[in-house]
């Protein structure tokens, strides 16, 4: 009986190091696709059709003459000659979201810049603006969002893009057929937002996402990159 016994356990200890072994070696694809982030175009979310209720009153002075805010070369925020001032007004629409295009940047509520922040301090810069409703009441707070780090992340010998050059030195992406962008993630590194280098577009990655998801944040849309 003994000998049975350590017969028996002799040969279920070679199974399971036998199991182990496969186990060990036989994940590594499947850890390396599960290690794979996923990259999203930040945008808006699109069911939010309505009139905005709300306007920038100051706007020729804080953008001159032409009344367009274009962020300068490099992104950023000009010195503004005054803070801007922002006016809700119900009688006009509806209030600002959490995330609204304003001209070359965004509008962010206080909460969506705190996460912002928090979640990647060194690629987003802000301006507050002073906000309150148009009978002169108090609003909620809101900012100019610009996101400034731009990398040239996109692995084009896997996606799927035209690549462009209107000028001998100059080159450009051109997404306007059915794309599929994927990314370097050594080029991308620590980030979780930035600008494409030769495209006009915001990408983030899959923890942004979740962060917006999760806190409830309303007017952000997000398309998976490789399905653009």
């Amino acid at each position: 009986m003994g000998i049975v016994s350590a017969t028996l356990y002799s040969a279920l200890g070679v199974c399971v190091n036998e199991r182990r072994r496969m186990i060990s070696s036989l994940p590594e694809r499947r850890r390396g696709k599960a290690r794979a982030r996923r990259f999203y175009v930040v945008g808006l979310d699109f069911r939010f059709q309505t009139a905005p209720g709300w306007e920038m009153e100051n706007l020729a002075a804080v953008a001159g003459e032409r009344e367009v805010l274009i962020a300068p070369r490099g992104r950023g925020f000009p010195p503004f000659p005054e803070p801007p001032r922002l006016v809700i007004d119900n009688s006009l629409g509806r209030a600002p979201r959490d995330w609204e295009l304003f001209h070359d940047y965004w509008l962010a509520s206080d909460r969506m810049k705190n996460l912002l922040e928090r979640l990647d301090l060194e690629g987003v810069r802000f301006v507050r603006c002073e906000t309150r409703y148009r009978d002169g009441r108090a609003a909620p707070t809101y900012w100019l969002c610009d996101v400034i780090r731009v990398l040239d992340a996109v692995d084009e010998a896997k996606s799927v893009l035209k690549i462009e050059h209107p000028t001998p030195d100059r080159k450009v992406y051109n997404l306007s057929g059915r794309s599929s962008l994927l990314f370097k993630e050594d080029s991308v590194g620590a980030a979780h937002i930035f600008r494409l280098c030769f495209y006009p577009m915001i990408v983030c990655d899959q923890v942004v996402k979740d962060a917006c998801k999760e806190a409830g944040m309303r007017g952000i849309g997000f398309t998976d990159t490789t399905k653009y």
